[in-house]
């Protein structure tokens, strides 16, 4: 196990944290892990409204009050299969290791950040980091994003690029963490293969196996390099929110995207 460097994780309270932390405890010493509560619903909803209007917010609720929801239920046999093929565990994180926060850019996040002193930040499933958090340490911050940037920002890329009929774009980027959205330097990138019987609730699951190999690799060359060597990205660049409930609807009966 690896120990030269100090390694901190930023979490959300979610099942896809918890994996990442899994796939990466057994070959990385991560000494703390600061998991912030999640995001007020009612706020998250204003501010979707404001910036994308009534009528597309209304249309993402329907998808996952219903689509998603029903795609949970169908695919249970076939998230169970992805988890034993790709070892994804949901173990819970030892307490000993766990500092709670409201917000990872509370107040009581960047003291804690500032007493710790990582080396080296894992983020995963958190909300957008602020300028403030990130200046508070010289440690540099490292996401896993389910899509490749700079193309596919924001939520669900795989799907998205699958919709797009754009595969080769399908896939995963470890970056660094600036305080845009998915805007950080590249540092690796590839993409995951999805099987016809894959469907919007699994995309992220085999998206998910190929980030916890990235994240590994990107570890043990943050371990022993003082600086990360950041790669190009694709020329095109676009921020995705959840798909609306006809979008999808109309993508899966006319497309065969699902």
């Amino acid at each position: 196990m690896t120990k030269t460097k100090k390694i901190v994780m930023l979490s959300g309270k979610d099942h896809y944290s918890l994996m990442m932390y899994n796939g990466l405890k057994d070959h990385y010493n991560i000494e703390k892990v600061i998991v912030e509560e999640a995001v007020d619903r009612k706020k998250f909803l204003k501010r979707r409204i404001k910036r994308l209007g009534y009528f597309k917010v209304f249309g993402q609720i329907l998808f996952q009050l219903f689509i998603v929801k029903l795609l949970r239920m169908t695919s249970k046999a076939k998230i169970a299969a992805l988890k034993e093929k790709y070892q994804l565990k949901e173990t819970p994180i030892d307490q000993d290791k766990i500092l709670n926060a409201t917000s990872i850019n509370s107040k009581a996040s960047r003291e804690l950040l500032e007493e710790i002193q990582p080396d080296i930040i894992i983020v995963n499933g958190t909300r957008i980091i602020s300028k403030k958090i990130l200046g508070c340490t010289n440690a540099i911050f490292i996401n896993t994003h389910a899509g490749i940037t700079p193309k596919y920002r924001g939520v669900h890329g795989g799907y998205w690029a699958l919709a797009h009929k754009d595969k080769e774009n399908c896939g995963v980027t470890v970056h660094l963490v600036d305080p845009g959205i998915d805007t950080g330097g590249i540092l690796h990138q590839a993409i995951v293969e999805v099987e016809a019987n894959d469907n919007f609730v699994t995309y992220p699951y085999i998206q998910l196996a190929k980030g916890i190999e990235l994240m590994k690799q990107t570890l043990g060359e943050a371990i022993v390099q003082d600086k990360l060597e950041t790669k190009e990205g694709t020329k095109e660049s676009f921020l995705w929110y959840h798909p609306t409930i006809w979008y999808y609807l109309y993508h899966r009966v006319f497309k065969g995207v699902r």
